[in-house]
């Protein structure tokens, strides 16, 4: 056995220090490397009191990354150096090609060393935008007009919405050969504007068990394997994760090779579609709700920017469908409930309607339901 390091993950433009280090990542040669935000203590030391740098790993691993759940410990899934190098290889084949690429997320997370594990693959050099302070897409443009050859970013819905809000940065972003859009369900509107714009996307599904990305647009990349078991999405192949650090027995893992998430989703056709998640599904009235769902028909809504579906408790439903909206003028329930009438039963439409002024994010910009929650259960509906 080897000993996991720890790996800090510098911001800005320094963030391209740590490439050689991939480069050994990459061919097997390092250590198991943690990596962990430089500019982050707080962040920092919850990772190191969960996945224990400076101790022993099992042989094979080359990367630990961190899940981004919502409560209790992280989770870290220990990847090889072979699954990295597949999920790389395999990207470039679906592109048509390596290429230069754009980093604007943070790089501790498994989409950003993604970026950049697939620039030291097709050996070129990273444009870096600094996120530490957020999303700034005012330098988008220059960044991405020093790119050469094909050109392609990552980012997530949040950063996306972003991007259509200032004209210069979505001319600069419609001008890339490809955007992976990852991190969260990507509301049918905001695709559209998107496409409308000119934007190349490409709707990425997975998660750090999986390397990342493995399904684009519904179609398993090469060398992903993919199943439904009971309406669970079951995935396998060259990218899946070792497992999680210090939990060889957990059921995720338990059959060689597979990984079992816990979305909800059906394959038609050869494309893949994720209904929700099989640990938010809310019941309410006797009835099994998909937040996923309501929030679908919800987001068709020309006044919702943003919307979050929960199930807070109810003593006469169980629990009561509500949502959180950040809406772009004046909205009420009544109107939410008409909108959604033709596709949803009246039991999963929401009950009660909360307007705030932003959805809380956690790790690569996706829905702090937990937090979510929180926020609403010490807050009064809108009326």
């Amino acid at each position: 056995m080897s000993v996991l390091e720890e790996l800090k993950i510098p911001t800005g433009d320094a963030a391209a220090d740590i490439l050689p280090r991939l480069v050994d990542v990459l061919g097997g040669s390092s250590p198991a490397v943690l990596p962990v935000p430089a500019s982050d203590p707080r962040e920092t030391q919850r990772l190191r009191d969960a996945l224990a740098p400076g101790t022993e790993i099992e042989d094979g691993a080359a990367l630990v990354v961190a899940t981004s759940g919502t409560t209790g410990t992280p989770k870290g899934a220990m990847l090889s150096a072979s699954a990295l190098r597949a999920s790389g290889e395999a990207t470039a084949v679906r592109l048509g090609g390596h290429g230069s690429w754009l980093l604007a997320l943070p790089a501790h997370h498994i989409a950003g060393l993604q970026v950049l594990m697939r620039s030291v693959l097709a050996g070129t050099d990273p444009e870096i935008v600094d996120v530490t302070g957020g999303f700034d897409t005012s330098l988008l443009p220059d960044a991405i007009g020093r790119m050469r050859g094909p050109r392609y970013t990552s980012l997530v819905p949040t950063q996306l919405v972003k991007v259509l809000d200032d004209a210069t940065a979505t001319e600069a972003v419609a001008s890339l050969d490809a955007v992976l859009l990852g991190g969260a369900a990507t509301p049918i509107p905001l695709r559209e504007r998107a496409v409308a714009a000119g934007i190349r996307l490409i709707r990425t599904y997975g998660m750090s068990e999986t390397a990342g990305g493995c399904v684009y647009d519904g179609v398993p990349l090469d060398g992903t394997l993919l199943r439904i078991d009971s309406g669970r999405v079951v995935l396998g192949g060259s990218t899946i994760a070792l497992g999680y650090r210090g939990m060889p027995d957990h059921p995720a893992f338990a059959e060689p090779g597979w990984f079992r998430t816990d979305d909800a989703g059906a394959v038609s056709g050869g494309v893949l579609s994720i209904s929700g998640r099989l640990d938010e599904a809310i019941s309410t009235g006797g009835l099994t709700v998909v937040p996923q769902v309501v929030e679908a028909a919800l987001a068709t809504h020309p006044l919702v920017r943003e919307c979050a579906v929960l199930g807070l408790p109810d003593e006469r439903l169980g629990q009561k469908v509500v949502v959180a909206v950040v809406a772009d003028g004046p909205l009420t329930l009544h109107d939410l409930r008409t909108h959604v009438a033709p596709t949803l039963d009246a039991t999963a439409a929401p009950r009660e309607l909360y307007l705030v002024d932003a959805l809380p994010t956690r790790g690569p910009g996706k829905l702090d339901r937990a937090r979510l929650r929180e926020i609403l259960t010490a807050s009064s509906p809108s009326r």
